[in-house]
């Protein structure tokens, strides 16, 4: 579902991460280990192709993404990505569950129903009729994750989703991501720098300066 070979990215002479290099399998969960800095959110950006790395190549479900243009690759996340960004992006105009049905309403295949029994299942229930400005950080989080997997995406890529949860809520949105991916065989990848998020991945690892390694938590 996604291949990584020798990725490296550079800001000005600065290397962020060099010579990365992945497979993910559909159905898989990895957690990737990091600390804030090592490129975590730029190596998702990257794989997304939100940002262009310097070196190496992205496969996501057998596409390369260097064959594809802006709008192939809007295309490709449209459809096949769900992304578990950092710092939300919802948006502000729309209530809680017009974001998190936006991804179907792109893809022409609106569905209320479903939206409906995501918010239930990240806790939501009964708050799909707010604004984001009504909601605290942990529920917009748990928004951004349910509108990340509501179309049934081949690849999620979250960015520190358990960050702004209490321990509880964090293993019930692990929950979703893991029933997501053995439910409709996706696969997830998890950047975070927090072992018991990763605790809840099939495989971790940890991204380093050069590299991916083993991890040992």
């Amino acid at each position: 579902m996604l291949m990584i070979r020798r990725l490296s990215k550079r800001f000005s002479e600065v290397p962020v991460f060099t010579d990365v290099s992945l497979e993910l399998a559909a159905g898989e969960f990895v957690a990737l280990l990091g600390e804030s800095g090592v490129g975590k959110s730029t190596l998702l950006n990257c794989i997304a192709g939100l940002e262009d790395a310097d070196r190496g190549e992205v496969h996501i479900a057998g596409t390369p993404l260097a064959t594809l243009g802006e709008a192939g690759r809007a295309a490709l996340r449209r459809q096949s990505l769900g992304f578990v960004f950092q710092a939300f992006h919802v948006l502000p105009h729309l209530t809680v569950a017009e974001n998190v049905e936006l991804p179907l309403r792109l893809l022409g295949r609106p569905d209320a129903a479903r939206v409906e029994s995501l918010l239930q299942a990240v806790g939501l229930g009964g708050l799909g009729g707010r604004l984001p400005a009504q909601l605290s950080g942990g529920q917009l989080q748990r928004v951004a994750i349910a509108r990340a997997v509501v179309h049934a995406p081949r690849l999620i890529l979250a960015d520190e989703p358990t960050g702004n949860l209490d321990p509880a809520t964090a293993e019930r949105v692990l929950g979703v991501l893991r029933e997501q991916v053995r439910g409709s065989g996706a696969a997830c990848l998890l950047v975070t720098h927090s072992a018991a998020a990763a605790a809840a991945a099939d495989r971790v690892l940890r991204l380093t300066p050069n590299g991916i390694e083993a991890a040992t938590t």
